[in-house]
């Protein structure tokens, strides 16, 4: 059920300024949501550096005030109970985790933490570290959680460290180490939420932008889709109004010829055949012009049923036998005695028509023609497979890509010689998509060309 919504939307999407529509607003959109996350990253960044400044010159600014009393008792060579509630009071007031006075040893002297048992942690994490000045540290800590079944306290987190420290010395000797660190996990959780209502706004403005972008592509698509449906209509119009007089001329030009067949010269016998020749080349190009236009409108619907394809493959055969022989071409079709197809029967037939009959036009003399018709399973579904080879002239790299394009010939003054239009691969492309299939081409110059076709077997109406 799924797959064929897909299917449907994509036929849908088919429209050439739906699609470029639809392209435009992607593009566009990709762009604005590229800026908004460079924007958003750098605005996240700016503020992430500022903060963590911030913090740090804090930090620094208390551990000097610490350091300056422990200095002082240091003189003194003792530390009254006065210059500890000053330390202490220097922690409470600016938010600070602890403090540690430490000897040379790594024995705390002095200090004191919020979390009385993370000092160990604490104590393990700075072992060792002589912090030169201005020099910081990220440290992280994950207290020890309630017992099973009970509920975290409130303000529980994982705990980020800032932490700092200063040398202290006496002379040249160094006396101790003081090492100070503040909490940051709080302004990691803001920073976190900040970024979290950056990415909220970003995709806010970005759905916006999308809207924006749909109705600013619309409106930049309707002219140009206005112009392209009147000149639509126009070669509708005039293959309709073309046909009439062509086939009037046609039939004039027969009885012309059979009424004066005995007073027509070698020269105006020659001169009627060309006429006859290229009113029949007029009457083709404007029959696929009208096939087109239907086409592009979606005028051009499909009469499905369930059919053989073999006996019109082989009434396509029987049909160029004639063109294979003047050309001493062997025209060889190899498939199974019955392949049961869903799909339009005429415009199946057109197909198979177009590519054989455009294998034997650019194949020389002597060469061969070979078409192989299967069925293949892939992807749990039945596909009838047909190879359509030949020894023809090949087609170069660089101009395989646009052989299905309208009125696109490879060699426009050999095409013209041989009544090509360069629309029968466009209609035959055509064909097989509206099959729901797949045409491919693979070709080697002076050596051959092969069109492989993939039709599924049943279509999904």
């Amino acid at each position: 059920m799924i797959a064929t919504r897909i299917r449907r939307f994509c036929k849908k999407q088919r429209d050439l300024f739906t699609l470029t529509q639809s392209q435009l607003t992607i593009r566009y959109s990709m762009l604005i949501m590229i800026f908004l996350a460079l924007f958003i990253g750098a605005v996240y960044l700016l503020l992430n550096v500022a903060v963590s400044f911030e913090q740090e010159r804090e930090l620094q600014k208390i551990t000097d005030q610490e350091v300056e009393l422990i200095e002082a008792a240091i003189k003194t060579h003792s530390i009254s109970e006065l210059q500890i509630e000053d330390l202490n009071l220097i922690r409470d007031n600016s938010n600070q985790f602890f403090y540690y006075l430490v000897d040379t040893e790594g024995q705390v002297l002095y200090g004191d933490e919020y979390i009385h048992r993370v000092q160990r942690e604490i104590l393990e994490r700075v072992k060792g570290w002589l912090p030169q000045p201005g020099e910081f540290r990220y440290e992280t800590l994950m207290p020890v959680p309630p017992p099973a079944g009970k509920k975290l306290p409130p303000g529980f987190h994982t705990i980020r460290l800032l932490i700092t420290g200063k040398t202290l010395t006496k002379g040249d000797q160094v006396v101790g180490i003081f090492y100070s660190g503040r909490d940051i996990g709080p302004i990691y959780e803001f920073m976190n939420g900040i970024l979290l209502f950056l990415i909220g706004l970003g995709v806010l403005f970005w759905g916006i932008s999308f809207l924006f972008s749909y109705f600013m592509s619309k409106r930049a698509i309707a002219p140009i889709r206005e112009s392209f449906l009147r000149q639509r209509e126009f070669v509708d119009n005039a293959s309709h109004e073309l046909r009439t007089p062509l086939a009037i001329l046609k039939s004039s030009l027969d009885v012309f010829e059979i009424e004066e067949e005995d007073r027509l010269t070698g020269v105006s016998k020659k001169v009627m055949a060309h006429m006859k020749d290229e009113v029949r080349r007029m009457t083709r190009l404007i029959g696929d012009l009208l096939t087109l236009a239907r086409s592009d409108s979606e005028q051009q619907s499909l009469k499905v049923e369930s059919f053989d394809v073999v006996p019109v493959i082989c009434d396509i055969q029987e049909a160029l036998e004639v063109l294979a022989k003047e050309k001493a071409i062997e025209l060889t079709v190899k498939m199974p005695t019955s392949i049961q197809i869903d799909g339009d029967r005429e415009r199946l037939k057109q197909l198979f028509y177009i590519l054989l009959d455009n294998a034997l036009k650019y194949t020389p003399e002597g060469g061969r023609v070979t078409m192989v018709a299967s069925v293949q399973t892939k992807e749990k579904k039945q596909w009838s497979v047909f190879r359509v080879q030949d020894t023809g002239v090949g087609i170069a790299n660089e101009e395989q890509a646009r052989i299905f394009d309208r009125f696109y010939r490879v060699n426009k003054n050999r095409s013209r010689q041989m009544g090509g239009t360069g629309l029968g691969l466009s209609i035959a492309k055509w064909i097989v998509e509206a099959h729901q299939g797949e045409i491919k081409v693979t070709s080697e110059l002076q050596k051959g060309t092969t069109f492989v076709i993939m039709l599924p077997t049943r279509l999904e109406r």
